[in-house]
């Protein structure tokens, strides 16, 4: 059997199993170029419905597997053959559909069974034999939920003995929904003051109760509820069941901040008083209201209830009777769904917070990946952002795109953030879109105490323009002007715009005041393409029309520079529509004098840059056309950077590559700048915008490690 397989297993149900997957299989994303997902064995499901988890790594991390290839069969089915005295023949079943992964996948995570059948120790038995037969690695998963520290300990002691006994070779341990006052620290030390000394990691995750409680979202799925008002504040926490059957005025003394409340159509009172009590400060919020019984609220209330001002509380109705929900809700688990992008992006941000990945990942072995496939630099640029944050200034406070990144930013710890707009707004707007931006620094430029010094600051910086203070002013209040004196001034050490300004909008401030290096004499841009297994960057495809031969040396320069920062080994290709000396003209002159400039540049700095040119695309990329056209290159065939003769040839060439080769295209990134200021395309996704702040991020740790 391979070592490149890890076993996730927990030892008993609602562990948060799924936060561990999701962590560490983002970790193999970006160490391991093709990992598979496999189940043994799932739950049974009804007609048509896919097991959560799997659907959940599948269509987050976009694996490239069919939904039947990542189990091995259900947890009935497993029953049937062991009971029956077939266990040799479920055993075959696990591994036949195993080495089938096997012989297509550099690396195999495996999730072990959600506890949740009707015989646990069975399920702790059989995830032990199935590990030890496949020769697994094996993290396992507790749960510290609602327990003492002695609680905890002595369950993961008695875990630990149990695998070991099997002879199952342990990588961690992960203590999951552990109380806030306990640390790994003091559950290692008691289990090693005990005579139970162990060398194992014992990593703890917190309770967290965005990711234990389950949503009004979840519990209209788990109900089949029909939502008759409120949708937009379906993402709202519930915190516990509250079954109103009482007077109103009894009622309302149960009320408990995020409880949900259960009741039937036809309790006018209670309606009217759970709305009441969201609306009055002397009261915590609810969650939601369900109502049973299929009956619904006589046509008076619905009117007060659709005249009611602000956004009203969820409610939904259900056809069951009260009891029915109740007992349906008590089996209610909140799973992450693959489009519930807020609870993603916390449940890796807890994960890398609370576990050491790389110590985690050096006690197993894994396969090196032999290229940077999409993920892998996806995650790259998300860990190392978070590595050492930087403040982005983020100028469209009212884009909805532009605030359900800055959600998804914080959750992932990736930067810190400054959003500009009328704060008014900006969070009213937040709210709607069922996002907590509490953390977010927003700025409204016309009220902040830094105009006055921007604009006399702006004065003095473009005076030789002719400019007045009233023009100064002016410039100095529209949000991408400030954002970028803010970067200038050191407030924030990048910016990103760009999804609702254009390019010219975005990028003059920083071109008027933020200006190029020393030694640059332009700016430009470049586009990270992600194929389907590397990533290559083109430039300039977004700034410059038709540069000279200078101006493209410094181009390539500069993009062979933001290759490195970005961890791509940059060997630069001068595209021309000749190769070496097979032609001869303007077009071609102008690439081989660019690339004599440019190469001059690399001896006198002392870069280790590969370069070289002119070239043709498919010379440039292809290892075969390489040996045939320009043989002992050691740029030709292997070309990382891209260097276009001009915008026109750029621009469509990185859209032909983008929609031809369903590459994602991240950019354009601008380079040569002083400090970094990135624009979006208007078009741009919530992902897009994830990226650019996270590649603004990283440019920025470039720029300080290289002050004096």
């Amino acid at each position: 059997m391979p070592k490149n397989l890890l076993y996730i297993t927990a030892t008993e149900e609602r562990s948060g199993k799924s936060l561990i997957v999701l962590g560490i299989m983002q970790m193999l994303k970006k160490e391991v170029h093709r990992v598979a997902f496999f189940r043994p064995m799932i739950n049974d499901t009804e007609t048509g419905q896919e097991d959560p988890d799997i659907s959940l790594v599948l269509n987050y991390f976009k694996l490239d597997m069919a939904y039947e290839d990542t189990y091995g069969c259900t947890l009935s089915e497993a029953y049937e053959l062991i009971n029956s005295g077939r266990e040799d023949e479920f055993h075959d079943l696990i591994l036949d559909k195993y080495k089938r992964l096997e012989d297509e996948y550099d690396f195999i995570l495996c999730e072990g069974t959600d506890f949740r059948g009707q015989e646990t120790s069975f399920e702790t038995e059989i995830n032990g034999d199935i590990a030890a037969n496949l020769g697994a690695q094996v993290v396992l998963v507790s749960s510290g939920r609602k327990r003492t520290l002695k609680q905890i300990v002595r369950q993961t002691k008695m875990s630990i003995d149990t695998h070991v006994e099997k002879g199952i070779a342990l990588t961690a341990c992960i203590i999951n929904r552990v109380p806030e006052n306990i640390t790994s620290e003091m559950i290692a030390d008691l289990i090693n003051g005990n005579g139970h000394s162990i060398e194992l990691p014992i990593y703890i995750v917190p309770e967290n109760a965005a990711l234990a409680n389950p949503t009004v979202a979840h519990v209209k799925k788990w109900l089949n509820a029909s939502v008759m008002y409120g949708a937009k504040g379906m993402s709202a926490l519930v915190d516990s069941f509250l079954i109103a059957a009482m007077r109103v005025e009894n009622f309302l003394e149960y009320v408990t901040p995020g409880c949900l409340v259960i009741t039937p159509g036809d309790r006018s009172d209670i309606i009217l008083g759970s709305l009441a009590a969201r609306s009055s400060a002397s009261y915590p919020e609810i969650s939601g209201i369900v109502l049973t019984g299929g009956l619904l609220p006589s046509d008076s209330v619905r009117k007060l209830i659709e005249g009611w001002s602000g956004a009203p509380v969820p409610i939904m109705s259900v056809q069951g009777h009260t009891f029915q929900a109740i007992q349906l809700l008590n089996e209610l688990y909140s799973h992450i769904d693959a489009d519930d992008v807020q609870r993603i992006a916390t449940a890796l941000g807890i994960f890398s917070k609370h576990v050491k990945m790389q110590e985690l990942s050096e006690r197993f072995e894994s396969q090196s990946p032999s290229r940077i496939t999409p993920k892998m630099f996806e995650y790259t640029l998300m860990e190392r952002a978070a590595e050492n944050r930087q403040r982005i200034v983020l100028p469209e406070g009212t884009c909805e795109r532009i605030l359900r990144a800055a959600d998804i930013l914080l959750r992932r710890g990736v930067a810190e953030l400054t959003i500009l707009g009328r704060e008014r707004d900006v969070r009213e707007r937040a709210a709607a879109c069922g996002l907590d931006l509490m953390w977010v620094e927003v700025i409204d430029p016309q009220t902040s105490n830094m105009l006055e010094p921007f604009v006399k600051e702006y004065l003095t910086l473009r005076e030789h323009k002719g400019i007045i203070e009233d023009i100064a002013r002016d410039r100095m209040s529209d949000t991408t002007y400030f954002g970028t004196m803010m970067v200038y001034k050191g407030y924030a050490d990048g910016m990103v715009s760009g999804a609702m300004n254009t390019t010219a909008h975005t990028l003059r401030p920083a071109f008027e005041f933020i200006k190029t290096k020393p030694g640059v004499s332009i700016a430009s841009s470049v586009f990270l393409m992600c194929l389907k297994d590397r990533v290559l960057v083109y430039g300039d495809c977004a700034v410059n029309r038709n540069p000279d031969s200078q101006q493209l040396a410094e181009i390539a320069i500069s993009s062979a520079e933001t290759a490195r920062i970005f961890g791509i080994e940059p060997r630069v290709a001068m595209l021309s529509y000749s190769t070496g000396s097979s032609g001869a003209g303007e077009d071609v002159e102008k690439i081989v004098k660019a690339t004599e400039i440019a190469q001059n540049m690399i001896r006198e700095r002392g870069l280790d840059i590969s370069l070289e040119g002119p070239l043709q695309y498919d010379a440039a990329i292809d290892p075969a056309v390489a040996r045939t056209k320009l043989p002992g290159s050691k740029v030709a065939g292997r070309a990382t950077v891209f260097t276009f003769p001009d915008l026109n040839t750029g621009n469509n060439t990185y859209k032909a590559v983008q929609r031809s080769a369903n590459a994602v295209a991240v950019g354009p990134i601008i380079q040569g700048l002083h400090k970094p200021v990135n624009d979006l395309s208007r078009g741009c996704s919530v992902d897009d915008i994830v990226n650019t702040v996270a590649i603004t991020a990283i440019q920025a740790q470039s720029e300080k490690r290289a002050l004096p």
